[in-house]
């Protein structure tokens, strides 16, 4: 066998061929996957035990003489890989098409960003909820009327598991781990079983903001969502209408005057020039105290609003359904930031 892996050797160190085709077939004729190199290592359970040392040496001096052989006659003849599969390293690359965020991201991204501004952190929470934290913490008790406002999600086997309706969730979570004063937003993903439509969808995102101190009022909260809107929309003229959410008393819902200067201002606001953009309310004593936290000692407020209404409006988009359905034709209109 030893006599055999010399011819072999003698055979590699005389081959002198230049041409690529011959190049290639000699390193297929050894190296390839059915080649004598192949063979020659599978025969290697034949060798007897005092000569399988010396087999080795010279099996592994050949697999060498192989490689090298190639590689010496490949740079000889400027033979390189490259240039064998007709490569011409000297032409320019092809363009590499660079990404960009997604308009949800870019939204979510500068609503954090005008918040941390003002000392708001982030936090975040589970999809997967509990009654407790999603309902009955925030003053929506079993069997109250409220709860057929949020068409939910419930885990079939058990009743008491759903997917959240609102990152208000988050909050209550957020209240029970830390003491005030808190400052905080809760950016999410969250669920409720409506049906697709160009202004709804069965999963969307929202943001939604928590302040608890001592003496909050609601000053307090008309002067964040002045800032807020001013520094987004570049519009402060805001308006307060009264509304109802159960776990903020009192609660309002936020318009900005948009304005009628375009058609699509018209159309938009119907007429009005006011357009909804988020909820809004002092927080109820009872979610405090369901809580941890003294209602007597410390007050705040919280607001609430969906990204994608807030996207649909600064990019003018008249069917949320586009922000799912992954259009690169659409998608890649948003490459720079807000």
């Amino acid at each position: 066998m030893i006599d055999k892996v010399e011819a072999h050797l003698k055979e590699v160190e005389q081959f002198a061929e230049t041409s690529p085709e011959a190049i290639e077939a000699f390193r297929i004729k050894y190296a390839g996957k059915k080649g004598i190199l192949n063979d020659l290592f599978a025969a290697f359970r034949e060798v007897k035990n005092e000569e399988k040392k010396a087999y080795g040496q010279v099996l592994n001096q050949l697999k060498t003489a192989v490689s090298e052989k190639v590689e010496a006659l490949k740079s000889t003849t400027g033979n390189s890989d490259s240039t064998a599969i007709g490569l011409d390293l000297s032409r320019p690359g092809y363009p590499v098409n660079l990404g960009n965020q997604h308009p949800l991201t870019l939204v979510k991204n500068r609503i954090i960003e005008i918040f941390n501004q003002i000392g708001y952190n982030i936090s975040e929470g589970p999809e997967i909820e509990d009654d407790w934290h999603n309902f009955t913490a925030l003053n929506l008790p079993e069997y109250h009327p409220a709860r057929d406002m949020q068409d939910t999600f419930f885990i079939q086997t058990n009743p008491d598991i759903l997917l959240r309706t609102h990152t208000s969730s988050v909050q209550v979570r957020y209240m029970e781990n830390n003491t005030p004063p808190i400052r905080t937003i809760s950016p999410g993903r969250v669920f409720r079983n409506e049906a697709i439509s160009a202004r709804a969808h069965c999963i969307f995102h929202q943001v939604e903001g928590l302040y608890i101190d001592k003496d909050i009022s609601f000053a307090d909260l008309k002067q964040t969502l002045l800032y807020f809107t001013k520094a987004l929309f570049g519009k402060s003229k805001i308006r307060l209408r009264p509304s109802y959410f159960p776990f903020t008393e009192p609660s309002a819902e936020v318009d900005i005057y948009w304005g009628l200067e375009t058609e699509v201002d018209y159309r938009i606001t119907k007429g009005t020039g006011w357009l909804e953009i988020m909820g809004c309310g002092m927080v109820d004593p009872n979610v405090l105290k369901n809580c941890g936290i003294d209602p007597d000692e410390y007050s705040g407020f919280a607001f609430g609003m969906g990204i994608e209404r807030i996207a649909m409006l600064l990019y003018q988009v008249g069917d949320i359904r586009m922000f799912f359905e992954n259009d690169m034709r659409f998608l890649e209109q948003f490459k720079s930031t807000l």
